[in-house]
């Protein structure tokens, strides 16, 4: 009886792990796909500038793009904000396929978007609002990607456990540079004129990928917790700063 037991005991260790495994990979993975989509416009800002802001010298186009680029990260705090707090409403599970929808989507967009050589100064209008989703959706995504894994970390590893998601940021920007490398040798000399779009639209691919991956997650247990009952924070922002534990 006791060896039936210790089996059992370690048979639901084993499944907890393998869990667990999942969980860090599934949510590093979505992490990693959205810090490319994200980085890619600055692996390409050089022939982004001359696409999209031609209408002035090759060094003010130049940064204007950066300025552009700069937009994404402007506004990641707010994603943060909307996003988190849409994570409290909704669960974790779902506000992480918005963000990866979002983010997928914008990146997807920019693939397609005409130049200005064809439709003028709207062409910088739209590409901006893009970059601007796309940094809504990296705020929401990559504190949404640490919340949900540390809710499911046993006592102990949750600082472990969520170290992997830090490291997404640069596997992101690998990934980035050598799709990049890869469109550059696959277009040659018309890289400039529609090879550097091949990056962009290749988020369509990773953006099923990570839907497929995330579909079959399960909402946070401590979230499924907290709403059952009735603990989900009406302010969390201001709990956030007010609340002696949350401060300590």
């Amino acid at each position: 009886m006791s060896d039936y037991i210790q089996e059992q005991g370690a048979a639901a260790s084993s499944s907890s792990r393998r869990e667990e495994r999942k969980i860090i990979f599934a949510s590093s993975l979505g992490t990693v796909f959205e810090w490319y989509d994200f980085f890619l416009y600055g692996a390409l800002a050089a022939v982004i500038s001359k696409q999209f802001f031609a209408g002035v010298n090759d060094t003010t186009a130049f940064i204007f793009a950066l300025m552009a680029f700069a937009a994404g990260f402007l506004v990641r705090p707010f994603g943060a904000l909307v996003f988190g707090r849409l994570g409290d409403m909704i669960g974790r599970k779902y506000t992480f396929l918005v963000t990866i929808v979002l983010m997928g989507l914008s990146t997807f967009a920019v693939g397609l978007l005409p130049t200005y050589a064809s439709i003028g100064i709207a062409a910088p209008i739209i590409l901006v609002i893009l970059r601007m989703l796309q940094g809504l959706a990296l705020g929401g995504e990559y504190g949404g990607a640490a919340t949900y894994v540390a809710e499911h970390a046993p006592h102990g590893k949750r600082g472990f456990y969520t170290g992997f998601i830090q490291s997404t940021a640069t596997l992101g920007l690998l990934l980035s540079l050598l799709v990049v490398l890869g469109s550059r040798y696959i277009s040659g000399d018309q890289f400039e004129t529609w090879g550097w779009r091949l990056p962009f639209l290749l988020s369509i691919v990773l953006l099923a990928i990570s839907t497929w991956i995330r579909m079959s997650m399960h909402e946070s247990p401590a979230f499924v917790k907290m709403k059952a009952q009735g603990k989900v924070s009406k302010s969390p922002i201001r709990e956030s700063f007010t609340s002696w534990p949350n401060l300590k």
